[in-house]
């Protein structure tokens, strides 16, 4: 009667169908495929009876489409064979999405959105409510059988959920196939169930589920139960209270009350003219109460839906509730909204519940699925070091850029710690003041020396090289402060440099000394007066001058083919940026180490051999004992230097530098100042020389 109202008011409105009047005739398919495909059959070939369509006119109507079936089972039966008369049939019930196929229904049209969008609109609330862990139930038809097909991969790629479980509901009266559906349900942890079923099979449902009392399950309904009055009980209402519906979009049709009072069947308008399939496909006006009519290129409407919240309110009484749109539009695509403030949950705490599989995964973790599991159960890794995750349920950590490493939660990437000797840290500072005291006392001695420079002692040690000697000794003192603080380029370049014409011009002087003990001794035998002739003041400076620029020129081919860098070394440690200098060419360094080694070993040998000497005060014992103390030193720091990571590293060599610095000088300036401080009785010609 609706339709036959449509009809008339289309029939009255002169600027739609002008010089056009529409007719109908209705049949009943009595809920059966058979009556309702006979029926349609009859209308496309013209055998329905014949009646009066004016007073002159006798014959059989033209009928150019067909409006129905609701059932999609039936529409699909039906518009299979009427297609092939190129006859429209618009259903405005049938809402399985495969009847989109042009190709196998080129004259189908409906009204109603198809369920494709349907699942899409019910995928959209969950995603809403942060649901990804959902039960599906459908009835055995088309109808059913199309969404179960279709919502599992719908949901895994929209939201990235998936199903605890797919049932399909029986026809008929099939008690232990429903207590069997209903025993999994209540088992599973998912707690939304979604049914795309017909009212029959949702009363059939309810009755088992009333049976185990299952509470506590949030459903969500299809369009097909949705405003359903036969499950709108109190006695289903404990149960079915503050379900979530999908509706098909109602409006107040002004006039149409009026219409249906007066109308009576006899009163039927039976005039028919030729709703083509070229003018249903350009069909686009818009209702009286604002809703757009159009057909998109499968002939399917606008797609748009209320959402309905059944309440269960204090006094008993049942309300089903308009809470929000579902639509899709060619401009804004799709769109929800919702009025969560009006929507009753059926629960302690009237909040929509939580339904996942697995809880999220927060920031600093990601996911990994649960073998034999569905997608959307997994388990939350913690991201491994160096990578992080910003976000829930993260699939990936990202790993942090090279000069960042993983905050201890792995939320974010936070700079790299830099490690190098530091004049602030403990170490620095310890190795910064035997440095600086190193270099003191020698300056101390010196002064000492300078000062009783006319003594015996000062001048029978030879004053010229024992003030070089100090110098030197300073030298190497002040230039472990060259490997203390953040490695540039110039402190690379200089510290080996520094480092080895220091210790080499150290024991050049030593080494010259040697020969001069060796020298004097020769000289004091008969006719070895010569031997101290040719190794006078002039030729010592020489040597000493000689030895030195050997180093030097290792030192600057070293800088020049393949000179030390600062570098970021990221190997020692992940967390932590090492700042050091790489010697750039090891075999330069080497040849620098090596020249050093070669020296000492030289003055070592020499001064062993005049180590037994017959002067009271044999200096060649001194410098023999100096040197066994700095070869010691120096063969223990190869692999304690090689063996240690970063900034320690540059702390041995430190150490090294010193160690031998003050052996050198305690050995070599220890007994001296002794002797000038603290007995000046032994400090006398007669004294030195044993007589």
């Amino acid at each position: 009667m609706t339709m036959a109202y449509a009809i008339d008011e289309i029939n009255k409105n002169p600027n739609l169908l002008q010089n056009v009047s529409l007719g109908y005739s209705l049949y009943d398919n009595c809920a059966t495929l058979v009556i309702g495909f006979s029926a349609a059959l009859s209308l496309a070939s013209g055998r329905e009876e014949q009646f009066l369509l004016q007073e002159t006119c006798l014959g059989t109507p033209p009928v150019l489409a067909i409006v129905g079936d609701p059932i999609s089972t039936f529409s699909i039966a039906t518009s299979d064979v009427i297609g092939l008369f190129k006859l429209p049939m618009v259903s405005y019930f049938a809402t399985c999405s495969c009847l989109s196929d042009r190709r196998r229904f080129p004259s189908f049209f409906r009204t109603i959105p198809s369920d494709a969008f349907q699942v899409h609109a019910m995928i959209q609330i969950m995603k809403h409510f942060g649901w990804t862990w959902a039960g599906l139930l459908v009835s055995d038809d088309d109808y059913g059988r199309h969404v179960a097909r279709s919502f599992q991969s719908d949901l895994t790629e929209s939201i990235g959920g998936c199903l605890a479980y797919s049932e399909i509901l029986p026809w008929g009266d099939n008690p232990a196939e429903l207590k069997r559906i209903v025993h999994l349900m209540k088992k599973s942890t998912a707690r939304v169930v979604i049914v795309f079923a017909h009212l029959i099979h949702m009363i059939q449902l309810m009755e088992e589920v009333v049976r185990q009392n299952m509470t506590g399950l949030q459903w969500m309904a299809s369009e097909a139960w949705t405003t359903a009055t036969g499950l709108q009980t109190p006695r289903f209402m404990p149960y079915l209270g503050g379900t979530l519906g999908i509706a098909i979009r109602r409006g107040e049709i002004s006039g149409l009350r009026d219409f249906l009072l007066k109308t009576s069947p006899d009163k039927s308008n039976n005039h028919r003219n030729r709703m083509l399939i070229h003018y249903l496909e350009k069909v686009n006006f818009t209702t009286t109460f604002g809703h757009q009519v159009s057909f998109d290129e499968n002939g399917d409407a606008l797609p748009i839906y209320d959402i309905m919240n059944w309440q269960w309110l204090p006094d008993g009484k049942i309300n089903v509730q308009n809470v929000g749109v579902v639509k899709k539009s060619a401009s804004k695509g799709d769109e929800l909204t919702l009025d969560e403030e009006n929507i009753f949950w059926s629960f302690v705490f009237k909040q929509p519940p939580q339904s996942k599989c697995s809880e999220s995964c927060s920031p600093g973790s990601r996911m990994t699925r649960k073998k034999g599991q569905p997608v959307c159960c997994y388990d939350c890794v913690a991201c491994s070091e160096g990578k992080y995750s910003n976000e829930t349920d993260s699939m990936e950590c990202s790993i942090c850029p090279e000069d960042f490493w993983s905050s201890p939660q792995r939320e974010h990437c936070v700079p790299k710690k830099t490690e190098f000797l530091s004049y602030q840290e403990p170490l620095g500072i310890c190795l910064t003041t035997a440095s600086l005291l190193g270099t003191c006392i020698c300056a101390v001695v010196l002064g000492i020396f300078i000062h009783h420079r006319s003594t015996p002692m000062v001048r029978a040690n030879n004053s010229e090289l024992s003030f070089l000697l100090l110098a030197s000794l300073k030298l190497c003192f002040l230039c472990s402060l060259l490997f203390i603080g953040r490695p540039r380029l110039w402190t690379c370049q200089l510290r080996h440099a520094a480092f080895g014409i220091s210790f080499v011009l150290c024991i050049s002087c030593i080494l010259v000394k040697t020969m001069v003990v060796l020298a004097v001794f020769k000289a004091s035998k008969p006719g070895g007066g010569a031997s101290l002739k040719w190794f006078g003041a002039g030729l010592q400076r020489g040597t000493v001058v000689l030895l030195t620029s050997i180093q030097a020129v290792i030192c600057t081919a070293w800088l020049v083919s393949s000179s030390p860098l600062p570098q970021k070394n990221t190997q020692y440690y992940n967390d932590k940026i090492v700042y050091e200098c790489v010697v750039g060419s090891t075999v330069g360094f080497a040849v620098l180490m090596g020249y050093i080694g070669l020296l000492a070993i030289l003055s070592f040998l020499l001064a062993f051999m005049a180590r037994n000497l017959p002067d009271s005060f044999n200096e060649a014992k001194l410098i023999t004992f100096s040197m066994l103390i700095f070869c010691a030193v120096w063969v223990a720091f190869v692999p304690a230097y090689i063996n240690s990571p970063g900034k320690y590293a540059d702390a041995v060599e430190v150490f090294a530098i010193l160690a031998s610095s003050f052996g050198l000088l305690m050995a070599l300036f220890g007994p001296k100042c002794y002797i000038i401080l603290l007995r000046p009785e032994r400090n006398t010609k007669k004294a030195i020389m044993g007589r």
